[in-house]
């Protein structure tokens, strides 16, 4: 196991009076209380979970909008869906699991007659998902090298990818989406060891990339396989479009005053984020040096706040996981708004 190599894993320490963590295997939702918060669900409101995972975002909706209100969670993952489904069986009516990405966003709620309060959208990987090996999405836990959020989908895994793709756009891919600036040493290092044996599992993986790195080189905090494991994860659930077009879709689906929060752990993801958001809480965009607005363009969101919510030190020590975790909030404007 990964764990126990020395040479592929950076040494952590962990004093004797370091809080719990959240436990493998279990789920912690990041930033609840400030979700709560700011979104502010009451009985008798409409929600969206766009990103179901563990359901313990869901379960708080839950709890806040009952008697007479719903939530509706989606998620790319059947399992997360099922489970969901059996925990909640006691709402009835007042919840529903859908297996769906975000861009069938506005299919969904179309088929459920919902217009939303609130919509959420997590991107961060379920820790289910990620402390379950046959997935493939953890370095620190040997299994196939899958990566799927569906694994039923049928589309390319994170295999594929590195046993096919060509050293140049695999560099360019760990780079764009990994911001790893040893991409084309791990690419190159890949190609070698695929030409002598296919790449199949985690662990594999993640010992190509530490020994192409030199160890004076690591990241100080992370594990050297960390960026390339991100890059390929967005790569193969196009998570980038998938998120533009998931924006897009719950706007639309929001009624006026309703909320929308959008909580990322990755650079790409935030920026992509808070650019459309501002876009869409924006009169004109004109180019700035343009005298006389010709777009026609006008402001279907406000922001309350144009900085993103972290994570406060004290989540971040109980859920590591958090630390990255970054939420953004707009509110839908009604559209006679000018």
């Amino acid at each position: 196991m990964l764990g126990s190599m020395s040479t592929t894993r950076p040494a952590r320490r962990r004093s004797a009076a370091s809080p719990r963590t959240v436990a493998p295997g279990t789920h912690q939702p990041v930033l609840i209380q400030e979700l709560l918060e700011t979104l502010r669900p009451g009985p008798g409101q409409q929600v969206v979970d766009a990103t179901l995972g563990g359901g313990g975002t869901s379960s708080a909706f839950l709890d806040r909008v009952l008697p007479g209100g719903r939530v509706l969670a989606l998620d790319r993952d059947p399992v997360a869906v099922e489970r969901a489904n059996q925990r909640f069986a006691f709402a009835g009516d007042a919840f529903r699991a859908r297996q769906a990405s975000f861009s069938e966003l506005g299919r969904i709620a179309a088929e459920e007659s919902l217009e939303a309060d609130i919509v959420l959208m997590d991107l961060g990987i379920s820790s289910i998902q990620l402390d379950d090996p046959r997935r493939g999405f953890s370095f620190q836990l040997e299994g196939p090298l899958d990566m799927r959020m569906d694994p039923q989908s049928g589309g390319r895994t994170a295999a594929d990818i590195v046993n096919q793709m060509e050293a140049s756009e695999l560099a360019r891919l760990i780079s764009e989406y990994g911001q790893e600036r040893h991409a084309r040493t791990i690419a190159r290092a890949v190609v070698e060891r695929r030409q002598r044996q296919r790449i199949a599992t985690t662990t594999d993986l993640a010992a190509i990339c530490a020994t192409a790195i030199p160890r004076r080189l690591w990241p100080p905090h992370i594990h050297p396989a960390t960026r390339t494991f991100m890059a390929l994860r967005i790569a193969v659930n196009d998570e980038l479009d998938e998120l533009s077009a998931g924006l897009s879709a719950a706007i639309q689906i929001l009624r006026p005053g309703g909320r929308l929060g959008v909580i990322s752990f990755h650079s790409l993801e935030d920026t992509t984020a808070k650019r459309l958001l501002h876009n869409l809480a924006m009169n004109c965009v004109c180019p700035p040096p343009q005298p006389i607005c010709t777009c026609a363009h006008r402001a279907s969101l406000s922001l309350p706040s144009r900085r993103a919510i972290r994570p406060t030190p004290e989540e971040v020590a109980r859920n590591p996981r958090a630390r990255s975790a970054l939420l953004r909030t707009a509110v839908r404007l009604p559209l006679s708004v000018s």
